[in-house]
């Protein structure tokens, strides 16, 4: 399993962004990629793949090995088109991928009862794109989202199975982690 997450910038075309991965096997980790470089595009709510895609796909191509499942930090079918990061990612590097966000896009849903593992539907429109899921009781639910070669149900089970001991995944924590450490170990006058 490898998790991509990208360190937040402002949006504007040509800043500098940095991506991390993180290889798992049984929520150990045994592998980390990173990558940075420009921005192509300006962020637009609905096209985060042109900005963010070819980065977060750099820093997986970057670990030991291609994960069976990428885990990500986008939606899936919740998205405006029905294609978010998670779908475009999946289809560039031929992988099934999971979205998992802390909120939906644009879908709507009730949170699901206060247990581990209990789940509840996200409607966008008449369709399911994704669930509420509870990875911890008493702990807000995180957003999930098939996106290539994925259904809800194996969704789900492969974001529990990377639950450490808290709420989010923890290979998606350790990505985070590698992002913004590069990003911190970048000299402010590099030009990158």
């Amino acid at each position: 399993m490898c998790v991509a997450h990208k360190a937040p910038g402002h949006g504007k075309r040509g800043e500098v962004g940095w991506a991390g991965a993180a290889l798992a096997v049984d929520r150990r980790i045994v592998g980390r990629g990173v990558a940075s470089g420009r921005a192509k595009a300006a962020y637009e709510p609905g096209h985060l793949a042109l900005r963010e895609g070819l980065l977060l796909e750099t820093a997986i191509r970057a670990l030991p090995n291609l994960p069976d499942v990428v885990l990500v930090n986008a939606t899936g079918r919740d998205h405006p088109r029905g294609a978010g990061l998670a779908l475009h990612l999946g289809a560039v590097l031929g992988l099934p991928t999971v979205g998992v966000t802390h909120r939906p896009l644009l879908a709507r849903g009730e949170w699901p009862p206060d247990e581990q593992g209990a789940r509840s539907p996200l409607m966008l429109g008449e369709n399911v794109v994704g669930c509420w899921l509870r990875t911890r009781a008493r702990a807000r639910p995180l957003a999930v989202h098939p996106g290539w070669q994925t259904n809800l149900d194996a969704a789900c089970a492969v974001v529990l199975a990377a639950v450490g001991r808290v709420r989010a995944p923890e290979p998606l924590r350790e990505a985070r982690r590698v992002a913004r450490r590069a990003r911190a170990a970048l000299p402010s006058d590099s030009g990158l």
